[in-house]
C-alpha cells in the first residue's frame, strides 16, 4: 500500500513553492521500504537538446534516495555523503519517467541506498547509489519542520 511522502516548501528538489525547483511528490511502500516517483522532466532542465541536464538527473537520484529512509519514518532526515551515479541512456525531456528507491543497508547513523530512473517504455536510463548520514535529531526540532513546510501537500501541491 503506497502512500504520500511529505514535501518542504522550498526544496530544489521537493520543495512545492519552490518556483525553479522540481516539485517532485514520493510515495512509499512501508511494506518492501521502496520509494516510487512517477515525473516528466521540463524543457527548462535540458542539457543537450531533448535530454535532461546530467546534474538533474543526479538531484533526482539524490532525492529518491535520500527518502527511502523515510518511509517508516517521515521525519528521519539524512543527507549524502557519497553519491555514485551510472548514467546509461540519455533521460528524456518531456517524456513521463518512473524512479523507484530502495534500501540496501541501515547501520542507524549511517545507511546505503539506491535509485532507478527508467524510461516511458521500462528501460533503465539511471541509476545511483549513495551512502547516507543521518542528521542529528536535535538539528532539526519540530518547529523548525513547520518552518520548512515539512508535511503532506495536496496531490496538486496546493495546503491541504
Amino acid at each position: 500500500m503506497m502512500e504520500k511522502l511529505p514535501n518542504s516548501r522550498n526544496c530544489f528538489a521537493c520543495g512545492m513553492e519552490n518556483p525553479i525547483g522540481l516539485k517532485l511528490i514520493m510515495y512509499g511502500d512501508p511494506e518492501t521500504g521502496e520509494v516510487n516517483c512517477d515525473y516528466t522532466v521540463p524543457k527548462i532542465y535540458e542539457g543537450y537538446p531533448g535530454v535532461v541536464h546530467g546534474g538533474i538527473v543526479a538531484a533526482l537520484l539524490d532525492e529518491v534516495i535520500s527518502r527511502v529512509y523515510m518511509v517508516v519514518d517521515h521525519n528521519r532526515f539524512m543527507y549524502t555523503a557519497k553519491l555514485t551515479t551510472r548514467y546509461r541512456k540519455h533521460v528524456p525531456i518531456e517524456q513521463p519517467l518512473h524512479m523507484v528507491g530502495s534500501f540496501i543497508k541501515d547501520r542507524g547513523r549511517t545507511a546505503e541506498a539506491e535509485a532507478k530512473i527508467f524510461g516511458p517504455d521500462g528501460e533503465l536510463l539511471a541509476e545511483g547509489e549513495a551512502l547516507l548520514f543521518a542528521l542529528p535529531p536535535e538539528d532539526l526540532q519540530s518547529e523548525d519542520l513547520k518552518a520548512l513546510g515539512w508535511k503532506v501537500y495536496a496531490e496538486d501541491g496546493s495546503q491541504p
